[in-house]
């Protein structure tokens, strides 16, 4: 299926800003500098409260977060959130709009969490910022006036990727226990020979070379990248995981690996819903709100959160 018309504009003016990766742009503080404009004029919704806490991380490191209430009380379902940006770019700011987004519709306080970024900080880097953040709100969940027992993890694409891996290392570990997995067309793996990499052409706003760049810049170590904990589609079990919903684009190049990751999760017993949707392009949730057929998909996502922190 074609690009839908309605993402058209989308994406012809987001390729205007997006860095030209691994070919005439090479260094990540470029990168996230031309990347940063797409966020500038997205619409953000009111909510009750905003607070930026710097939280606890692993070796002496503070996470920067940034906390969404909905509304007054207490009781209420915790979403901890990973922001896209092929873990170089993207932060707070980038997904502010989403993450104000999932708090009102869904009903939830959302954490969004400012992960440290490669290169300057590679894998595990950005894996244990995603841990310990999730640790952390459960372990506050009543102080923030949240439901430990409600406790969701979430993101987008990379962040997508740091949502999969922070729920394998919680049941690793055996805390904090994670009640739903929401991952939007998330990295599950480093195969770029997937169908979905086969078929990509120029409607795709995130290209093959963008993602060996991100890969690169993120876990240059080929054998690294085969460790569950940066490609999850490579764990062997993963029954027991939380469930799951997993939301693909059809524009994607990641699309296979997204949805094999879900039908991993389905043949080990993991409640798994998906969602696909085949005329849109990699990284549209942040632009939801200004593009029907994106709110569209995005109210729907909202919904499956609902009924799973209901």
């Amino acid at each position: 299926m074609p690009l839908h018309p309605e993402a058209e504009p989308f994406v012809a003016q987001a390729k205007q800003l997006f860095p030209d990766l691994g070919g005439e742009v090479t260094d990540a503080a470029t990168a996230r500098r031309l990347s940063a404009a797409r966020g500038d004029d997205r619409p953000r919704q009111a909510v009750e409260r905003v607070e930026g806490r710097l939280i606890p991380g692993s070796y002496g490191v503070e996470i920067p977060v940034r906390i969404y209430w909905p509304s007054p009380g207490t009781g209420l379902p915790l979403l901890v959130y990973f922001h896209g940006g092929g873990w170089v770019f993207g932060d707070l700011e980038s997904h502010d709009g989403l993450a104000r987004s999932l708090a009102n519709e869904v009903g939830a306080i959302v954490i969004s969490v400012d992960y440290r970024l490669a290169p300057e900080h590679r894998y595990p880097a950005a894996v244990e910022d995603a841990y310990s953040a999730t640790v952390w709100a459960a372990a506050h969940a009543a102080e923030l006036g949240g439901d430990a027992s409600r406790l969701a993890v979430a993101g987008d694409s990379a962040g997508g990727n740091l949502a999969a891996v922070t729920c394998l290392q919680s049941q690793e570990r055996g805390t904090p226990e994670v009640a739903f997995q929401l991952l939007i067309y998330p990295v599950t793996d480093h195969d770029f020979t997937t169908q979905s990499y086969v078929d990509s052409g120029p409607d795709c706003l995130l290209t093959k070379q963008h993602m060996m760049w991100f890969w690169d810049e993120y876990a240059p170590d080929l054998e690294v990248r085969d460790h569950p904990h940066a490609s999850p589609l490579r764990a062997d079990d993963l029954t027991g995981l939380p469930p799951a919903h997993v939301l693909t684009a059809g524009m994607d190049p990641l699309c296979s690996e997204g949805r094999r990751y879900a039908e991993r999760l389905e043949e080990a017993g993991v409640p798994t819903s998906t969602q696909h949707c085949p005329g849109l392009f990699h990284g549209f949730a942040p632009d939801a709100a200004a593009m029907p057929v994106a709110a569209e998909a995005m109210r729907e996502v909202y919904a499956v959160l609902r009924t799973a922190l209901g």
